[in-house]
């Protein structure tokens, strides 16, 4: 047994078990979402989805801390790195503290905007805010450092820990759902942070950074805000607008809907996980990043495709095998919203490529679309399906802008 386990650690790779532990990750976050709807019924799972949505939205936001950290870990040398490590901690410290008191001060007008059952939710979730940006700066260095066995830890215990707390507090202490949901999300920030990097002195070798480098790494960060930004509108707009604009009832169901057919998202971010730092390191030794590009589009093509055409064949097994036949009634608008969804994490791994070409125009592409999409939903919101065939046309039209940049960008390289 030893000698089989020693085999397979020599022959698989960090980046193989970071695939596989993000396989592990998302499928224990899809159980979550899935435990939860068939537990609290349509109702308490809208009010759970918003909590679950602001997470997502924190995610997105943090994230821009963690790519900033990766590219900083790739491109700089350790003595560099040391110093920019800190003001990058501190910066997002004092973003979690600001997004945390815009939170708990403003928890009853999110109460009153989404209809939720109370205000308290949010107040527990803000105060935990900033634990999560120190955990992605944290998962920053280690996924810089190409530490893939340590960011699948971290991940991981993040995971289990939302998912054991949220349920043992569900049955065992008897807490109403909402707050339930909300302290567990805040204490599995605490198990993500592990294993946690020492922080270094603020004040340490900040000066051998050159002005030069400091605003190449501040033009990154920007345009990775600006891009994250994007994907939140892209990516939870729908669900928090739904939330305002139908009954609670309603919006449990489409929360459910999101939640199966975003399943093409949460599978393909892995590879995008892996494109960022492999483009960095090629365009670092001068190599040409076209092949990487291709081999993960690939890999999110297959993937989409095959999801996409369960969802479409078989759309009331899935909804009822995964959160029951309360939930049957939306199986029609499945397929449907796979596609948008595929049609965005198609665009989206064009961004990121961009993103770490320090290239901004797909940023702006991404955010007229994003834009789009909310004013489109805003203006026509008759029914469930007719959100749902917003998203469709709105994605396909930026993954088609993405595509022909792309093509254009390709074409002046040659040329040039």
């Amino acid at each position: 047994m030893l000698a089989i386990t020693q085999r397979l650690r020599n022959n698989i790779t960090q980046e193989q078990l970071f695939m596989l532990s993000a396989f592990i990750v998302n499928g224990g976050n899809y159980l979550y979402n899935l435990m939860l709807g068939r537990y609290l019924g349509p109702t308490q799972f809208a009010d759970a989805a918003i909590l679950i949505t602001l997470l997502l939205v924190l995610s997105f936001i943090a994230m821009t801390y963690q790519l900033t950290m990766t590219k900083v870990m790739v491109d700089f040398t350790t003595e560099q790195k040391k110093g920019m490590i800190a003001k990058i901690y501190k910066y997002a410290i004092g973003t979690g503290l600001f997004l945390g008191m815009i939170t708990v001060v403003f928890a009853s007008g999110l109460k009153s905007v989404f209809q939720t059952q109370s205000s308290g939710m949010f107040i527990a979730f803000g105060m935990a805010i900033p634990l999560y940006f120190i955990m992605s700066v944290n998962r920053g260095i280690l996924q810089g450092q190409n530490n893939f066995t340590l960011l699948s830890i971290s991940y991981q215990g993040e995971m289990l820990c939302r998912l054991l707390l949220t349920f043992s507090l569900l049955l065992l202490v008897d807490l109403p759902s909402e707050y339930a949901v909300s302290i567990a999300i805040g204490l599995s920030f605490i198990a993500g942070l592990f294993p946690f990097k020492k922080k270094f002195n603020y004040n340490s070798l900040s000066a051998i950074i050159s002005k030069t480098e400091q605003k190449r790494i501040l033009l990154f960060f920007i345009l990775t805000a600006c891009y994250e930004l994007t994907q939140i509108v892209c990516n939870n707009s729908d669900i928090l607008l739904v939330k305002h604009y139908f009954l609670s009832y309603d919006a449990g169901l489409y929360a459910s809907l999101a939640l199966i057919g975003r399943v093409v998202y949460f599978v393909t971010w892995m590879f995008v996980m892996l494109l960022l730092p492999k483009v960095l390191q090629n365009r670092k030794e001068g190599k040409d990043a076209i092949p990487v590009l291709k081999k993960y589009l690939g890999y999110i093509t297959a993937l989409s495709l095959a999801i996409v055409s369960f969802t479409f064949i078989f759309p009331t097994t899935a909804v009822y095998l995964l959160f029951g036949e309360e939930y049957v009634s939306i199986a029609p608008f499945l397929g449907w919203y796979a596609l948008a969804t595929s049609f965005f994490a198609l665009a989206n791994i064009f961004a990121y490529y961009f993103l770490s070409l320090d290239h901004y125009m797909p940023i702006v592409i991404t955010a007229i679309f994003g834009a789009l999409q909310v004013g489109t939903i805003i203006l026509f919101h008759d029914s469930l399906l007719q959100v749902v065939m917003d998203q469709v046309y709105v994605m396909a039209g930026l993954l088609i802008a993405q595509l022909c940049y792309f093509s254009k960008e390709q074409h002046r390289a040659k040329k040039a």
